[in-house]
């Protein structure tokens, strides 16, 4: 990932892991609902967010949420 869109994705990965506690959902559940690895949530919410991901991850997340995609976009 670019050092530049560093702070972009860690900013998106804390919206993720907000909207992903307040509907009760742990990140094994979210990751099964969305088709990806634990692992790959877990590094996606990572606090140091080392790793990028797609909007089609994104897009997922939201529905999955039940949320407005802008919702996830709301620390930028």
């Amino acid at each position: 990932m670019k050092d530049n869109y560093f702070e972009t994705y860690a900013k998106v990965a804390k919206a993720i892991k907000e909207a992903r506690i307040a509907k009760g959902l742990s990140q094994e559940e979210l990751a099964s609902r969305i088709g990806i690895s634990k692992s790959y949530i877990s590094k996606i919410e990572a606090p140091n967010c080392s790793k990028s991901f797609s909007l089609d991850i994104v897009f997922r997340i939201a529905e999955i949420l039940g949320i407005p995609v802008k919702e996830l976009f709301k620390y930028l």
